[in-house]
């Protein structure tokens, strides 16, 4: 094993930076990023608490479900989950965050990075209602950087060819449940009917 140890090494073994690649940071929203975000369903939001421990939570809703408040601030509804709330602890500890902008069908994403705040209510929130239900809150992001990212990633992984997808390639949700924690009381038939789609969209935006 090579490790790599230093920037220099690093760029050395990378190389230079493409200029337009160095080029694209911006610090604040242009309207094609303002229709980047209104036709995204899909974000990652990533986070890290004070001594770097690491999250990474998907947010979905229908598309524009994130919302500009003006060319440097956005905001990201949370609705009913698990409660853990890894990302949101993290945040009350390191607020600077990334948050990954996904388009279906589209190799290209919109990367930004800045620092987030958390609320617990705002008139935006009446913009916000999905099924009748409001968010449980919102994290406003202040942009300190946003850019456009190639898409070589999802051409690499095929991401968008059907054909290429395996849904079934591991067990289902109720099977990993009861194979990676034993002690859940409920039983396999229970877990396969809680975590049916038409019995799990019920519940999505409920407490």
């Amino acid at each position: 094993m090579s490790e790599i140890t230093d920037p220099g090494e690093l760029r050395e073994l990378l190389g230079a930076v493409n200029p337009r690649a160095a080029a694209k940071e911006r610090v604040q929203l242009h309207p094609r990023d303002r229709e980047w975000i209104a036709a995204s369903p899909f974000v990652v939001l990533a986070t890290s608490d004070a001594a770097g421990n690491c999250d990474a939570s998907p947010k979905g809703d229908p598309a524009g479900f994130v919302r500009v408040l003006d060319d440097r601030t956005i905001a990201i509804p949370e609705r009913p989950g698990n409660r853990r709330a890894d990302g949101y602890l993290n945040i009350l500890d390191n607020p600077h965050v990334g948050v990954l902008f996904v388009i279906p069908g589209r190799t290209e994403t919109l990367r930004v990075n800045g620092r987030a705040r958390l609320v617990r209510d705002a008139p935006y929130f009446d913009d916000m209602i999905v099924r009748g239900h409001r968010p449980v809150l919102a994290v406003e992001v202040d942009v300190d950087q946003i850019f456009f990212h190639c898409g070589k990633a999802f051409l690499r992984s095929n991401l968008w060819h059907p054909d290429r997808w395996g849904p079934d390639t591991l067990p289902t949700a109720a099977h990993l449940v009861k194979e990676l924690q034993p002690d859940t009381p409920q039983s396999l038939e229970e877990l396969t009917h809680y975590y049916a789609e038409d019995n799990y969209s019920r519940s999505l935006y409920k407490s």
